[in-house]
């Protein structure tokens, strides 16, 4: 008997859900499989980040239902951030946001904003949600294209008006996944000013956003004149601070769209436990050195894997944020082929490009979340099988 929906069977299989079977499968047999597939940090929560969990989880008032729009405590220290960090005045009440993580703010704003056959503009290749959560919400999609002679940037004039008449939202995100690309504030005034002239709200997907290296800063999309008339960002702690399975993030930008959305949320959740959410404050007040230390590490190990990649022939830019490798596939190889070839032949799990969108046909992403000890490992088990 077939349960589901019409619209559930839309969606493919989730590709991690997918990769992790195979994972288990492989230690099963015995092999040593090494997972450069998901973006899901090794490094540990700072110890005083966790601390401030364990210390508000001692006060019994802390266990009542959360609020859906989050504490107040919170959403101040995420409008003192942005002061801080970017120069933009928001106002903790009315323009920002928390979020059980920012996957399920992007997935909920989706149908906060659009009808059913409703058009969502999304970056091709991208994060998977993007598509989904518009096909759960009876939407269509229309993919722009991220090339890399364009700096991984769409090219807002390519896209055909019937399908602009037809928008209601476009997602961006920068720095991107899979992509790793990064931008400067001259292009989110391109992008302000192409959503003013067609009345197309943006969501940037911000995930990455103090993931960064060398003397690069990922601008704010708030930043730019005017874009709060029609912008929202997305932003998550999972990555900044190794807290991923602590689902916290936050929406902060447009005040009418996060009504909109906080409206949606009463209905469906009722907030992050609130000790979670006074860890997440404390963690944007506190001092800041353990980003330097992890984006540190994780300059790092990307230097093992391009040189690794290098090697073999594999040239990659090195990128400016993130914690991904976007790198092409050699010659004679499809994204699929490729990662089958290196997953059979070594136990070292990649992402085939072509899994985040169309355009990502001719390229494989590696997550820099193991220590160097692995990554030296998987290079050289890839560099054997080449």
């Amino acid at each position: 008997m077939n349960y589901q929906s019409n619209r559930l069977g839309q969606i493919p299989p989730y590709l991690f859900a997918e990769i992790n079977k195979k994972k288990a499968a492989m230690i099963e047999a015995g092999v040593d499989v090494i997972d450069l597939g998901i973006g899901d940090p090794d490094l540990p929560t700072p110890p005083h980040i966790v601390e401030k969990l364990v210390e508000e989880m001692q006060d019994p008032a802390n266990f009542k239902y959360p609020s859906f729009i989050g504490c107040l405590e919170y959403r101040q220290s995420i409008a003192d951030f942005y002061l801080r960090q970017y120069g933009v005045e928001l106002d903790p009440e009315t323009e920002v946001l928390a979020l059980i993580g920012s996957k399920e703010g992007i997935a909920h704003l989706i149908p906060t904003l659009i009808d059913p056959g409703d058009t969502v503009l999304i970056p091709d290749p991208s994060y998977p949600v993007y598509r989904m959560a518009t096909l759960l919400a009876n939407g269509k999609y229309y993919d722009m294209p991220l090339l890399k002679e364009n700096n991984f940037e769409p090219d807002f004039s390519s896209i055909p008006q019937e399908v602009i008449k037809c928008s209601k939202l476009m997602f961006l995100n920068y720095p991107g996944n899979p992509t790793s690309a990064t931008v400067d504030i001259e292009f989110f005034q391109k992008a302000v000013a192409f959503s003013k002239e067609h009345g197309i709200p943006i969501a940037h997907d911000s995930a990455y956003n103090m993931v960064t290296y060398s003397d690069y800063t990922a601008p704010s999309i708030l930043q730019v004149e005017g874009s709060k008339n029609s912008t929202v960002e997305f932003g998550s702690l999972s990555k900044t601070y190794n807290m991923t399975g602590w689902r916290i993030g936050y929406v902060a930008g447009n005040k009418d769209i996060i009504k909109a959305l906080s409206v949606l949320k009463s209905n469906t959740d009722t907030g992050q436990f609130t000790p979670i959410q006074k860890a997440a404050a404390y963690a944007l007040d506190a001092d800041q050195s353990c980003v330097t230390t992890h984006n540190r590490i994780y300059e790092e190990r990307m230097s093992v894997v391009l040189e690794g990649l290098a090697s073999i022939g594999i040239n990659v830019d090195p990128p400016k944020g993130s914690f991904f490798v976007w790198a092409p596939v050699p010659e004679g190889y499809n994204s699929t082929e490729f990662v089958t070839h290196i997953l059979e032949e070594t136990g070292v799990i990649v992402t085939p490009g072509n899994a985040f969108g169309p355009s990502g046909e001719g390229y494989f992403r590696i997550s820099l979340s193991v220590p160097n000890t692995r990554l030296f490992e998987a290079i050289h088990r890839i560099q054997e099988s080449m």
